[in-house]
């Protein structure tokens, strides 16, 4: 898949104040209101695969599809071999694995909050560009709106790729919940995030995103935390959350992040091999 915004790819040469001026650029860019090219109920279709050690692929010799067939959905996740960053892209349709593809780069920067995607954003880029199918959305382990500047990892990728995104994260960068998350809240719940003085490019009191409950334990005092999903791209908060509960399969992580978080800890041992 194709850069669509060269300007917006990640350089990791740029002063720290260079960094966030762009990521201002680039969520003035953004569209955080749905322009998606299909129905998102038919996201991520039936029959979701549930092996994490899954390595066939359907469809491998072509891509014959009708305006009938669901969505290509790809997942992103990144691992770390050294200072080098793996970035795994699995791409399902109808909750089939049709294609794996990553990519490695050096990680230029330590990690900054706020700044991921200068760090791993150049492995993710090329780990799309070795694609041969184009997606239809991606989920992006990371940020996308829930971001200090409304441009999270999800949304720079987005806008760079003009691809739809979501981004599903594990802990809250920024934002105030409307409701308190210290408590175990049933599967399905979603609790909106909203802007506050630590978004500086949103109104306050905008919602950018949500608290998705995707899996609980039953009839247990444990309780499994909810991620934290926004829209990346082209995706409404509301939708952004639909969509990583439609993906999801029994796991905490929508199946589409999973099956790439699955991936980049597959390839990290031929990764270590290669650049050894």
């Amino acid at each position: 898949m194709q850069v669509a915004r060269p300007e917006f790819v990640p350089d990791a040469s740029l002063s720290r104040e260079e960094m966030e001026a762009l990521q201002r650029e680039i969520a003035d860019a953004a569209v955080f209101a749905d322009d998606l090219p299909f129905d998102p109920d038919r996201i991520c279709g039936d029959g979701v695969a549930t092996d994490t050690d899954q390595t066939s692929l359907a469809d491998v010799d072509g891509d014959i599809t009708s305006a009938d067939d669901p969505p290509l959905v790809a997942g992103v996740d990144q691992a770390f071999v050294d200072d080098h960053a793996v970035s795994a892209v699995v791409l399902l349709r109808g909750g089939e694995v049709v294609e794996r593809a990553y990519a490695v780069e050096p990680a230029a920067i330590p990690y900054i909050p706020g700044l991921l995607s200068f760090r791993e954003g150049t492995a993710i880029l090329a780990a799309f560009d070795a694609l041969e199918r184009e997606p239809d959305i991606a989920l992006v382990d990371g940020s996308g709106r829930i971001h200090f500047r409304e441009a999270g990892i999800a949304t720079h990728v987005g806008v760079t790729l003009d691809l739809p995104t979501v981004g599903v994260a594990k802990s809250l960068l920024c934002g105030t919940p409307r409701e308190s998350l210290d408590r175990k809240l049933p599967a399905g719940a979603r609790v909106a995030i909203e802007s506050d003085a630590d978004v500086e490019t949103a109104e306050p009191g905008t919602h950018i995103g949500d608290a998705v409950q995707t899996r609980q334990f039953e009839n247990s005092e444990r309780y499994v935390n909810p991620l934290i999903v926004s829209p990346g791209h082209r995706v409404s908060a509301d939708t952004a959350a639909d969509v990583a509960l439609a993906c999801a399969d029994g796991y905490k992580l929508p199946e589409p992040t999973r099956l790439a978080d699955s991936y980049a800890d597959e390839v990290k041992a031929e990764v270590r091999e290669e650049l050894d």
